[in-house]
């Protein structure tokens, strides 16, 4: 079968062992693809660009290691809210919007807020009560 993606150049071609089209009809196999690598490059996003390549969690414990895999998915959802803020902003399709620079973004403007000291909760002139 021969079909098309919405928002990509190309015609694409969908083989499959599945013979019987009732039990596999082409159209919902071709959408089924298109949201295959919807995940496929969510994973690559959190492994490949969010942890880096050589990625080893610092956890010692299955615990710890389970809250680093959320810190990591908290951070790409994150990320990808903001991407999809910004799309709403500029009428644009959020997924035409690239991970990887908006990543750099975040990084970059999380590094330059670190090079601040936090704002004082009060006048410095005051002593803390004993």
């Amino acid at each position: 079968m021969e079909y098309t993606i919405a928002g990509h150049e190309g015609v694409y071609r969908l083989i499959t062992t599945i013979l019987d089209p009732d039990k596999a009809p082409a159209a919902e196999l071709a959408a089924l693809y298109a949201q295959r690598w919807e995940f496929e490059s969510t994973l690559d996003e959190i492994k490949t660009h969010l942890g880096g390549p050589h990625l080893v969690l610092r956890s010692q414990h299955p615990e710890g290691a389970e809250r680093e895999l959320y810190g990591f998915l908290l951070v790409h959802h994150a990320i990808r809210h903001l991407m999809h803020q910004a799309a709403r902003q500029g009428d644009q399709d959020p997924d035409r919007i690239s991970f990887t620079r908006s990543l750099r973004v975040v990084r970059r403007q999380v590094t330059d807020q670190a090079a601040f000291s936090p704002r004082q909760t009060r006048p410095r002139h005051q002593s803390t009560p004993h």
